[in-house]
């Protein structure tokens, strides 16, 4: 799997080509998160989110589809009593409807053949009222949506970018899947991130 062989080298991509984009990533999510949420990361990677996260949240669950990646990520938190890791694939979780106050997952939707089925199930697990935090790459430029370099290289390497979004293009992608409430905040840096913020609807019969 290419994400269990890029998983030791994966921090240095986060921490210094891309640095910029990930402190600023890592700083506005942890301010969604209060001490009080249970919190399901998915595709937590080596733990960049969750270690920054743990710190500021009552339990988190993180889990990503790469033993490898998980593995990093058990290190890099092994200070805190309150993280619990587990393999999972995102398109088909385990856990029962309503089950965690703030649902996590970064940089992901891009490289799924069937995004919007992970975020319905992103959206299950969620309670209602909770919230639905979706960073993203956004990979393509603006000057006539072409692909840009850094989806040109990691897709020679092996990781497949299933689409390469616009920050206008994220926002339709969850006003389309019937989502009225989209905040998006920008992470600039090299490979800049949109951080996708959406409030699950309380329908009647939610407690």
């Amino acid at each position: 799997m290419f994400w269990d062989r890029v998983a030791w080298v994966y921090d240095l991509f986060a921490d210094i080509y891309n640095g910029k984009t990930h402190r600023e990533l890592c700083y506005e999510v942890a301010g969604l998160v209060s001490t009080t949420d249970d919190v399901l990361e998915c595709a937590c990677g080596t733990g960049m989110l969750t270690v920054h996260i743990a710190p500021v949240c009552h339990q988190i669950v993180a889990t990503d589809f790469s033993h490898k990646m998980l593995r990093k990520a058990k290190n890099k938190c092994r200070h805190f009593k309150n993280v619990t890791f587990e393999l999972a694939n995102i398109q088909n979780l385990s856990y029962p409807d309503g089950s965690f106050d703030k649902v996590v997952a970064a940089n992901v939707i891009h490289l799924l053949d069937k995004p919007l089925k992970a975020l319905s199930e992103l959206d299950r697990v969620c309670r209602p009222g909770g919230k639905l935090i979706i960073p993203t790459y956004l990979n393509r430029e603006h000057n006539g949506g072409k692909t840009s370099g850094f989806a040109k290289v990691v897709g020679k390497a092996g990781a497949d970018f299933k689409r390469q979004f616009t920050l206008s293009s994220y926002r339709k992608f969850f006003t389309d899947a019937g989502y009225e409430d989209v905040s998006l905040t920008m992470a600039e840096g090299r490979v800049p991130c949109a951080i996708a913020v959406m409030t699950k609807q309380i329908t009647s019969g939610s407690s």
